[in-house]
């Protein structure tokens, strides 16, 4: 371990999230890498403790608590397993269980959001999210299942709300809220996607329809979001522990992708393949 990074405590990234622009009644859409922070004496529960502190007892903090392995195994692109094993994968994969199944691959602050005591998420099987806070269960309750990340999802909610966005050691290319801007792009292509849930039937795969996402220029995307606002009250940049983090309005950058998006991404009316590119899994 490099002795020369600082230890972070909960009271020092309390005042780091306040330094960047967090204030009490914030709702935040928090990304982050525990990697980036460096050590905090007490973890990702830390580094929560620290959000809520900041946002205080009326501000909300928001996560993906996406669950990826929710889909038919042979259509993962997050990671591979013997076709042999599918047959078996699709009879005994659990359903999706908004209080059981773990997020997985969005981090361990993410993961701790979601399993915090009084915590809520949305109902979605594969693009849920995780929510704690004064508004937490309004901002879930909405989660449509042909709208993975488009306005019956929970980031229309937050565009609402006044949230703000939150990157904690992570780049654009994390950006959900980007996704929200392409949604609402014409000529869409739709995918279809299965899913296990559980009903009153039992255990049942459903099939259904959703627009098809493509994150591979977020980055780019956001590179200019940066270029047109720096030092800009719509983006705040500083150091929490060792990472460096952005701080900016999901209403605006909202606004900037959908104009950013529409000339780069060519009308598509006929029917995509059936399985949606990895980047819906951000």
């Amino acid at each position: 371990m490099n002795v020369d990074i600082p230890m972070r405590t909960r009271e020092l990234l309390t005042r780091e999230f306040t330094l960047l622009g967090v204030r009490a009644g914030d709702v935040l859409l928090v990304h982050s890498s525990m990697r980036s922070i460096g050590w905090v004496c007490g973890g990702a529960t830390a580094v929560v403790q620290a959000l809520l502190e900041a946002v205080g007892p009326y501000g909300t903090i928001v996560v993906p608590a996406q669950t990826p392995d929710n889909r038919d195994p042979s259509r993962w692109s997050h990671r591979t397993v013997p076709s042999q094993w599918w047959d078996t994968i699709r009879e005994h994969l659990p359903p999706f269980e908004p209080a059981l199944t773990p997020s997985d691959g969005m981090g361990a602050v993410a993961e701790r959001v979601r399993t915090w005591p009084g915590s809520a998420r949305s109902g979605h099987p594969l693009t849920s999210f995780a929510a704690v806070g004064r508004q937490a269960a309004a901002l879930m309750a909405e989660h449509r299942l042909d709208s993975l990340l488009g306005d019956g999802s929970p980031l229309a909610a937050l565009e609402r709300a006044g949230a703000k966005v939150l990157l904690l050691g992570v780049g654009y290319e994390k950006c959900t809220a980007f996704h929200l801007a392409e949604s609402r792009l014409p000529g869409l292509r739709v995918v279809q996607l299965t899913a296990v849930v559980r009903t009153e039937n039992g255990r049942e795969w459903v099939r259904y329809e959703t627009a098809g996402l493509d994150d591979h220029d977020f980055g780019d995307l956001g590179a200019d979001y940066e270029a047109e606002y720096d030092k800009d009250a719509y983006l705040c940049r500083a150091m929490v522990g060792a990472a460096t983090s952005r701080l900016f309005p999901v209403r605006e950058a909202v606004r900037f992708a959908e104009n950013w998006l529409a000339p780069r991404r060519p009308l598509r009316r006929e029917p995509g393949p059936a399985v949606g590119h990895e980047s819906e899994m951000r």
